[in-house]
């Protein structure tokens, strides 16, 4: 059986080039044992996938060019030499970035019986919906009380953090762009903030308009003109769970930082970075939490589909142009 499956010719400087992506095919070997072979029929793409074409080591390790990349992936086990799997299993895996996975068995996971479409497990019931439930709860520690501010609000992980924090009873503004993405934002009852032609003052004062009381948590995945403005508006003891800085992830220099760090002393206020994957022995919990309000409908989320692998590398620079509301992923 063969399979095709994408590489990296070089490493990219700024945003990457659509011609660094190269799609190879190889007939597989037989397989040994503890195997699983998986017909994917859902690929993720996320934007940390960005740091691993650095060719530096982060919190994971750089895609090695020349190799088959890896991502979050949900497919069909079609031919198992391990007894943990059977045939016919829905599975998720990093086994992405391909058509047919082959991997050991200890990498696979059975998905979940609950009543939802499977793709949920890479985005709401996924990597990004245990990212939002991480920093809200276990980085931040929202409280019902909380005035809380979300960037790329309308994103995979911010869509989901605004949700939460609602659901929590908190006032939630979130910044976005598009004016599609606002008004998905204020149907949901978040005070849309919009970031585009404004300078970190004028959206700091946005922000002072929707919310009048401060912040009190600020859930990060932007940078930028975010942060400084965010910076300026928080009350004291305020806490932010940086998820991520997308705002600087194809820069081709060093960006520098906000003029306005001192908030951070003035306002008692901590600032915390955190990888989800250090978080995931919380996953039941998280599962527990969610994934009911996600079954009867009551959280919202929203998924941008790409058809076919070849389709993948445009689906992952679409992250970096606004080209999606919600999860990106690929259909095969």
């Amino acid at each position: 059986m063969q399979s095709q499956f994408y590489t990296l010719t070089d490493y990219p400087k700024g945003l990457p080039d659509r011609t660094l992506f190269k799609l190879e095919t190889q007939t597989l070997p037989d397989l040994a044992e503890g195997e699983v072979r998986i017909r994917n029929r859902w690929l993720s793409v996320d934007p940390y996938m960005r740091g691993r074409m650095s060719g530096i080591r982060t919190y994971v390790e750089p895609f090695e060019l020349g190799k088959p990349m890896e991502g979050g992936a949900i497919g069909e086990v079609i031919e198992t030499n391990d007894s943990s799997l059977k045939v016919g299993d829905k599975v998720s895996h990093m086994g992405g970035w391909r058509d047919i996975a082959q991997l050991p068995a200890q990498g696979v996971t059975p998905l979940p019986d609950i009543d939802v479409p499977e793709q949920a497990y890479l985005g709401v019931l996924g990597m990004p919906g245990m990212t939002a439930w991480t920093g809200l709860n276990l980085i931040a520690e929202c409280k019902p009380s909380d005035n809380v501010l979300v960037s790329a609000a309308s994103g995979a992980v911010g869509s989901l953090a605004v949700q939460l924090a609602k659901a929590k009873g908190c006032h939630v503004v979130g910044i976005a762009g598009a004016a599609n993405k606002l008004a998905w934002l204020e149907s949901l009852g978040v005070e849309p903030v919009s970031y585009r032609d404004r300078t970190a003052q004028e959206l700091s004062d946005a922000i002072k308009l929707a919310s009048p009381n401060g912040i009190d948590v600020y859930f990060e995945n932007v940078g930028g003109i975010c942060l400084e403005a965010a910076l300026n508006q928080l009350n004291e003891g305020a806490r932010i769970a940086v998820c991520g800085m997308i705002d600087s992830y194809n820069a081709k220099e060093p960006t520098p930082g906000p003029s306005n760090l001192s908030q951070l002393v003035v306002r008692k206020a901590k600032m915390q970075g955190f990888i989800v994957a250090d978080h995931w022995a919380s996953y039941p919990y998280f599962l527990n939490e969610v994934a009911p309000q996600v079954a009867e409908g009551k959280l919202v989320y929203k998924e941008t589909v790409k058809e076919g692998l070849e389709n993948t590398p445009d689906a992952f620079l679409a992250l970096f142009d606004g080209g999606n509301t919600g999860k990106m992923l690929v259909k095969l």
